[in-house]
């Protein structure tokens, strides 16, 4: 890696951000990869993005499937999340070993996690030595709730319980359920746990508070 390169990753890595796992399914089984640029993009219509690394295990998989979920990791997950950032056989083979469940697309949601965004790519495109795909919402989950979308007609998008809704049966996320969480975060290199007692509406809460 160049000079350049390296002073450009570390640059980057001043600008803090939450850790995703991102996961698929195809016909060639699951697949999944520590993610940490992930972008919201449209309200309406929902859209978000994610940059995948041209070289991951996990690309042709997504291309394959045609959809993607974000699982947004608790501070509980850090091993998780080291697992499916390497090269091992436990990620390929066993997919770390992680309990999930489907919600709308069949990409795995996993348990225990702080919420998920469930999407359908609508497209790709060129960003480098990374891909970058657009994915269309279809169902999101979090604080015990999923809301499942219908793009067609709006009033038949559903809101409902997320022990009822997914098939979770009696696993480790069912007893979470209704658990203050704290996100799994990342800066300059390392993960890190955010301090839980400064609290602070942003300006728009703000605003709206007066």
């Amino acid at each position: 890696m160049s000079t350049e390169q390296e002073f450009f990753r570390q640059v980057m890595g001043h600008f803090a951000t939450g850790v995703t796992i991102v996961t698929t399914a195809s016909n060639e089984g699951l697949s999944g990869l520590t993610v940490n640029a992930f972008a919201s993009v449209s309200l309406d219509p929902p859209l978000v993005l994610i940059c995948v690394d041209l070289k991951s295990h996990t690309l042709d998989y997504l291309r394959a499937s045609g959809n993607f979920a974000v699982n947004f990791l608790t501070d509980r997950q850090e091993a998780l999340s080291r697992c499916f950032a390497t090269t091992s056989a436990e990620r390929y083979e066993y997919f770390c070993h992680a309990p999930y469940h489907v919600a709308a697309t069949g990409s795995p949601i996993l348990d225990g996690i702080l919420a998920f965004i469930d999407a359908r790519i609508v497209a790709e495109y060129p960003g480098g030595d990374h891909a970058i795909f657009l994915g269309q919402v279809v169902a999101m989950g979090a604080e015990g709730m999923v809301y499942y979308m219908n793009p067609a007609d709006k009033a038949r998008s559903t809101l409902t319980d997320w022990a009822d809704s997914l098939a979770i049966g009696n696993n480790s996320h069912a007893a979470h359920i209704g658990e203050e969480k704290i996100p799994l975060a990342y800066y300059r290199g390392q993960y890190r746990h955010l301090e839980g007692h400064y609290q602070r509406p942003s300006l728009a809460y703000d605003k709206v508070a007066e």
